[in-house]
């Protein structure tokens, strides 16, 4: 099966009215906000930046419920945005929020466009064995997902990484993000990742900086290391043969982690590379295609 790689970044700008929030006024304003994003689809990372010619003193932002960690440099604000695989097309706003020296507060709001993703479905007739776990790890199971839950939900940590993010392993993706497969008339879980096939022992990197959240055997993802990148945004390394790495560790981009195995609920060596952001299953393909280039310098 092969992925649907996300095209280059496209780039979508738009000085967008701004008000007063407690008078209400409307008109244009210093507030002016660009959206980086390849599709706009399902599953994608979107890169937000915005400007304010004001005497800025803080900013917010605030899509499909949530606040979008921030990060200023000078008068500009920049975050990313998680779009769920699960979330139906149609046009969200994004509400934009500039504190300023002056009494009132500014705010804007833009959409972000939201267009249908077809994802694949794969129907499998397998042994019963590779369908339903046994009884008696169900309560291991449950364990782990929640332990999982806790960390993608918890504090949100500062950010830890600068610049692009880089794939763990040299060799492409092989198998679609989003992909939903039927087994034996049982549909599964959506794919929440990108696969790798790397052979078993290939030195497994960090996409980014970020402080080990977890480094442990999980039922289903083997060997497993979660790395929090800070600002909500996660990445899950599965599958590994064997661990460099502990809980609490800080890495920088590039550093080993652990290497390919074939450990977990898997036929064969190969690395699962998740990543979620604020809650949000995105694909990593989508997060190194909208990171591309931040390591350069900007253009004149």
């Amino acid at each position: 099966m092969t992925i649907s790689r996300p095209a280059a970044t496209v780039v979508t700008s738009l000085a967008v009215g701004m008000c007063a929030l407690a008078a209400g006024a409307q008109g244009k304003g210093p507030i002016h906000s660009t959206l980086f994003d390849a599709t706009g689809q399902p599953g994608n990372v979107v890169r937000l930046e915005f400007t304010c010619t004001c005497d800025a003193t803080g900013a917010s932002a605030r899509v499909f419920g949530r606040d979008v960690p921030l990060a200023r440099d000078g008068q500009r604000w920049h975050g990313l945005i998680g779009i769920d695989l699960t979330v139906k097309p149609g046009a969200y706003p994004i509400a934009l929020s500039v504190e300023s020296t002056a009494a009132l507060p500014l705010a804007a709001t833009r959409s972000l466009v939201v267009v249908d993703r077809k994802f694949p479905v794969r129907r499998l007739t397998v042994a019963p064995a590779y369908v339903d776990p046994p009884k008696d790890e169900l309560e291991r199971i449950t364990r782990e997902s929640a332990a999982l839950q806790a960390i993608f939900k918890g504090a949100v940590r500062p950010r830890q990484w600068h610049g692009a993010f880089q794939a763990p392993v040299s060799e492409p993706a092989n198998s679609s993000f989003g992909a939903r497969s039927v087994f034996n008339g049982q549909a599964r879980n959506p794919h929440s990742g990108a696969d790798f096939s790397s052979r078993a022992g290939t030195a497994v990197s960090a996409p980014g900086a970020g402080v080990v959240a977890l480094a442990a055997p999980l039922y289903f993802t083997g060997n497993t290391v979660v790395l929090d990148h800070g600002h909500g945004l996660y990445s899950l390394l599965a599958h590994l043969s064997d661990f460099s790495v502990k809980e609490g560790d800080l890495v920088g981009r590039g550093d080993v982690v652990g290497t390919v195995g074939a450990t977990g609920r898997v036929t064969g060596a190969h690395l699962h590379w998740g990543v979620q952001l604020n809650g949000a299953r995105v694909d990593p393909l989508s997060l190194l295609a909208v990171t591309k280039g931040l390591d350069s310098p900007p253009s004149p």
